[in-house]
């Protein structure tokens, strides 16, 4: 999949969940903005609530897309023999859709009523979103190869030191900007990261690296280089600098993995057992959908 593809690919699923939660708010907002006793006049009452045709819907349909997407990503993970079966960033973006689409569904399939067992399913899925986007986040910084295997401290280095020899031929700074660089793709920078001012650090480190990025662009244009090697050095700039980043909070971020896995399989194992239980109990009384 090249880069046009997979910008079409994410920009569709970014489509269909902006346009599937824009179309359940506005046709339901009169029906889930009345109160529950008045809900049973409501002209929408038997088409949207829990048990009704779409209601019932929702809740099934968000239900496999849960399950599906994080079978097929489990699968794809751990099976050798799908190893090849496209690349691991793409099936996790797809189990990332079907995860965040679903519980929609769901939530509209709740008709925003909980209570009892099927409460405590939902709210281990709300936990289980949040820190399905924490997860995401963290993964993002810990580099990998494109099949989605993790790249040790001794590669990265090497692609550092790489990109460096390049940088330092091509480039010319003036020594306030070089002094700054060699801050930027400093690792040793990181050493005081942790967990508690994580937020505050990234806002920080993402303000410093804005300036210097604005800094540089008006010294290239200053310089007068070439367009197609100003986008090649800026490039090369900005890849250096989160390659840098990338390394310096390595262990960190393999740590907060190791983690979030502790929280977040806790919470999806309680909701889909809770959701397996309701599911059974609906048939047993009779629930059938359209079928």
């Amino acid at each position: 999949m090249n880069k046009t593809l997979h910008r079409i690919y994410v920009g569709l699923f970014f489509l269909i969940g902006i346009t599937v939660t824009i179309l359940l708010a506005v046709n339901g907002y009169s029906y889930y903005s009345t109160s529950v006793e008045e809900r049973f006049f409501h002209p929408q009452h038997n088409l949207i609530k829990p048990s009704g045709s779409l209601g019932h819907g929702f809740g099934i349909v968000g239900s496999l897309m849960m399950i599906l997407g994080v079978s097929i990503y489990m699968i794809r993970k751990r099976s050798r023999r799908l190893f090849n079966l496209g690349y691991l960033k793409h099936w996790l973006e797809l189990h990332i859709f079907l995860c965040t689409v679903g519980p929609i569904l769901v939530l509209y399939h709740t008709a925003f009523k909980f209570g009892g067992i099927v409460s405590v399913s939902f709210w281990s899925m709300v936990l289980v979103v949040i820190s399905g986007v924490a997860g995401r986040f963290i993964y993002i910084q810990i580099p990998r190869t494109i099949q989605g295997r993790e790249l040790d401290i001794t590669e990265l280095m090497k692609l550092r030191n790489e990109m460096s020899d390049r940088l330092s031929s091509e480039i010319i700074f003036d020594k306030s900007l070089m002094d700054e660089f060699s801050i930027l793709t400093s690792p040793e920078r990181y050493k005081d990261f942790n967990l508690l001012n994580s937020i505050g650090f990234f806002v920080k480190d993402a303000i410093r690296i804005r300036n210097f990025k604005r800094r540089l662009i008006s010294h290239m244009r200053k310089a007068g280089i070439s367009k197609f090697r100003f986008k090649e050095l800026k490039r090369l700039v900005e890849a250096e600098i989160i390659l840098t980043r990338r390394i310096g909070l390595l262990r960190t971020m393999q740590k907060f993995f190791r983690y979030w896995h502790i929280a977040h399989l806790p919470f999806a194992i309680i909701m889909f057992i809770i959701m397996i239980v309701h599911i059974i109990v609906t048939i047993i009384f009779g629930y059938k959908w359209i079928f």
